[in-house]
């Protein structure tokens, strides 16, 4: 199973969410799963892909070659697919993935969430998207898509596509 897995590459955030990123990681590689991320060797999507590495699992990059360029590509991926744009990038990554994990993350990350579950919702794919959220970082996120969906600016089900977990293990349960 090929899972992709959106999360911050910032190197500022607090070390207990690169924590999560290499837990998770572990997880997929446990399962022999591959890991389809970003590319990108800092932060939390490093610690995920290096995470997956250590436990048997193979890693896919898919990152522009603007970032390459930068310094920023994760050169250990079994895979490593240089694209030209974001869109190329985003479009590869939901084409080879069977399941989407959205860890805490800023806008890039929310991006590509929001991308993946309006997908979900008009039948582009039918692959479980799952946010895992162990320190509520997306709570608020959570209670406005209700306060949208009581507004009927989302229609009834559409928040339903979404499986919301606090651990590890009940994301890797919602990818199979």
């Amino acid at each position: 199973m090929r899972i992709a897995v959106f999360c911050s590459s910032s190197p500022t955030i607090d070390n207990k969410y690169v924590d999560l990123a290499s837990e998770l990681g572990k997880a997929i590689g446990n399962k022999k799963w591959e890991l389809v991320s970003g590319g990108g060797h800092i932060s939390m999507m490093g610690a995920v892909a290096r995470g997956a590495r250590q436990s048997g699992g193979r890693t896919i990059g898919v990152i522009p070659q603007a970032l390459v360029d930068i310094e920023f590509a994760d050169h250990d991926s079994d895979e490593l697919h240089v694209v030209e744009t974001m869109g190329e990038r985003k479009a590869m990554i939901t084409d080879i993935s069977e399941a989407f994990i959205t860890m805490p993350g800023g806008a890039g990350t929310l991006e590509e969430f929001f991308e993946i579950w309006v997908g979900r919702y008009l039948k582009f794919h039918n692959k479980p998207v799952i946010i895992l959220d162990p320190f509520g970082l997306y709570s608020p996120l959570h209670e406005l898509i209700i306060h949208l969906e009581g507004e009927h600016f989302i229609k009834p089900g559409m928040r339903d596509l979404v499986t919301w977990c606090t651990t590890v293990d009940q994301a890797i349960q919602a990818c199979q």
